[in-house]
């Protein structure tokens, strides 16, 4: 009987001691569980923590009392800010956009019966309020309000739904974005602390890939990320003047694109589609950076050899003109890099821009009232003072050219039509982006020939100089990156005549004619700085002979700058307090954009 019970005994307490340990292990289990969740939930997670932190800031910022507290909560809102900007910027472009918009009224033009006017908010905003002269707090706890209220609803709706090749698209993206505009100092206008804030979106990058690393196949391409951000954040750690923007993009961006395309293949993903980028892109500065049918009012693969030679025939018909007299080569000549070297164009009130690069653009006019090429070749037909004749007269004419009708046929498989017309010469047009200039072979390790002067200028247009914060990089105009869906307009004050004295604003009205818009009057589009060294005279109504007297009024602070009283100035009207050194190395650095046609 003792026996019985002793088996009783030792088999109760081995069973709770079984039981004991399948409780340990489950414990163990799950907490092994916890800590390894999958990708895209860590991802979450990141992204969410980060985002309240960023709200919590701006909500105490919203409350300051005082200027002291008021600075402490925004550096800390922003620094959150820029760590969810990767993966914000993606995956809520518009909102990011508005959070990030510069402090200039916003107007929004659908039509001229749908006419929008706003106040701008965001950290751009609220950098400005906070560090203006005449500093009120009740105005910024007002626009940290409004800030706080947008970041709310990002957060509210920021569950990510990310496939694999969003991650690798999101980082492209940032890494060109820190590139483009991050480090010119585009949105931390006053306190120009764009390499700290780029040290803070790489953070994110680098934890990206961290919570990714399971989908790496190797090891030295995940070891190759880890050692080059960190050689790329110990490189961001330097001073926003001194900074070598040209050796940054040479020798971290690029790499980074590199490692971009060879993760692709590691990860085994297929991109679906391509946006502004192309898929393979490994340099900035190159005729593969772009994705054209992006810009485009039609898909396509590449450019037809055969389509781009007859839309060059058709940009040389003067027949295409009521009285045969002009053709788009009239005032958009080769040998002088698409222009005419006029002053103001003949039978227009404006002066003729280059074609170059103008593929890589969302809308067309200095008023940007066309939307596409082919909507622009329209207008030109349109015009009593240009072509004098209509869409009907254009078909008919090529019609009539044997030639043309079995080009026609060969190309579009088809017969002659106004719409082809169009596309033929659009698509000729669209060819016009070489990329071969001495700037780009450079930057590109093609030549070693650029010169300490011409690096420097580089390092000016894209820091101290403020330029490329209105004619980004690599195409140097006012198309946005890196989603490269709005074409900007500037109203900086150009003067009627070249006087520094008794300065006038020019006369022509610019955007406001489209749709009357008041707040919109004297707006241009910006136009690329490419090939400048060949495209004198400046500015819409060809004002200035010599990119010294362009340097001078940009210098001088735009149209304020030469005592004007012009209200809604989007160029920042203080002097730029640039040397005479500096002018020449800005001027050698432009005149390196110059391309091999």
């Amino acid at each position: 009987m003792q026996n019985i019970k002793l088996f009783i005994t030792k088999a109760h307490v081995f069973s709770v001691c079984l039981f004991i340990v399948f409780i340990f292990s489950c414990k163990k289990e799950n907490t092994t569980n916890s800590n390894h969740i999958a990708p895209l939930e860590a991802l979450n997670q990141y992204y969410s923590k980060n985002l309240r932190r960023c709200i919590s800031y701006v909500d105490t910022l919203a409350k300051s009392q005082n200027k002291e507290s008021a600075e402490k909560n925004y550096l800390q809102a922003r620094k959150y800010f820029k760590i969810c900007e990767p993966i914000l910027a993606f995956a809520d472009a518009e909102n990011y956009k508005a959070l990030n918009q510069p402090n200039i009224l916003k107007v929004e033009e659908e039509d001229a019966t749908d006419i929008k006017i706003m106040n701008p908010f965001g950290f751009q905003v609220l950098e400005e309020t906070l560090y203006d002269d005449n500093f009120d707090i009740h105005t910024l706890q007002n626009i940290a309000s409004k800030t706080k209220s947008r970041l709310e609803l990002v957060s509210n709706n920021s569950q990510l739904r990310f496939k694999d090749y969003h991650v690798l698209w999101l980082v492209r993206d940032e890494i060109a974005r820190i590139a483009l505009t991050g480090i010119t100092g585009f949105d931390s206008p006053v306190l120009e602390q764009s390499l700290k804030e780029s040290e803070f979106a790489y953070q994110t990058i680098a934890e990206i890939l961290k919570i990714y690393e399971s989908h790496f196949t190797s090891e030295e391409l995940m070891t190759s990320w880890q050692s080059e951000l960190q050689a790329t954040q110990q490189n961001l750690d330097a001073s926003f003047s001194s900074f070598n923007r040209y050796n940054f993009i040479k020798y971290h961006t690029h790499k980074q694109l590199e490692l971009i395309v060879k993760t692709k293949k590691d990860w085994n993903l297929e991109f679906p589609y391509e946006l502004a980028f192309n898929n393979d892109m490994t340099s900035l500065f190159s005729k593969n950076t772009f994705n054209l049918s992006y810009f485009s009012s039609e898909q396509f693969d590449s450019l037809p050899k055969a389509k781009i030679e007859l839309g060059q025939k058709l940009f040389n018909e003067k027949a295409l003109s009521k009285n045969n007299a002009i053709s788009c080569a009239t005032c958009h000549q080769k040998d002088k890099y698409f222009t005419d070297g006029l002053t103001i164009s003949k039978g227009v009130t404006r002066n003729s821009p280059t074609l170059l690069y103008s593929a890589l653009q969302k809308s067309f006019f200095y008023d940007n009232r066309a939307g596409s090429l082919e909507g622009q070749i329209v207008a030109v037909v349109n015009n009593k003072n240009e072509f004098h004749s209509d869409l009907q007269h254009l078909e008919q004419t090529v019609s009539n050219n044997q030639k043309y009708v079995e080009a026609f046929k060969e190309v579009y498989n088809d017969s002659v039509s106004q719409d082809y017309v169009r596309n033929a010469i659009a698509t000729y047009i669209r060819s016009l982006t070489p990329f071969n200039s001495k700037f780009d072979n450079n930057i590109n390790g093609k030549e070693n020939t650029l010169t300490a002067s011409e690096q420097r200028g580089f390092n000016l247009f894209t820091g101290k100089a403020k330029c490329a914060t209105c004619h980004f990089p690599p195409t140097f105009n006012g198309t946005v990156p890196v989603l490269y869906k709005e074409s900007e307009m500037e109203l900086i004050g150009v003067p009627q005549t070249n006087d520094t004295i008794n300065a006038e604003i020019d006369d022509d009205l610019g955007r406001f004619t489209v749709f009357n818009t008041e707040e919109k009057k004297h707006f241009f589009k910006t136009s690329t700085v490419r090939n400048v060294a060949k495209t004198a005279p400046y500015m819409h109504n060809g004002v200035y002979t010599t990119l010294n007297d362009v340097v001078d009024f940009y210098n001088r602070g735009g149209g304020i700058g030469l005592g004007m009283n012009i209200e809604h100035q989007t160029l920042p009207p203080d002097p730029l307090n640039l040397n005479q050194q500096e002018i020449t190395d800005l001027i050698a650095f432009m005149e390196s954009l110059t391309d091999e046609l």
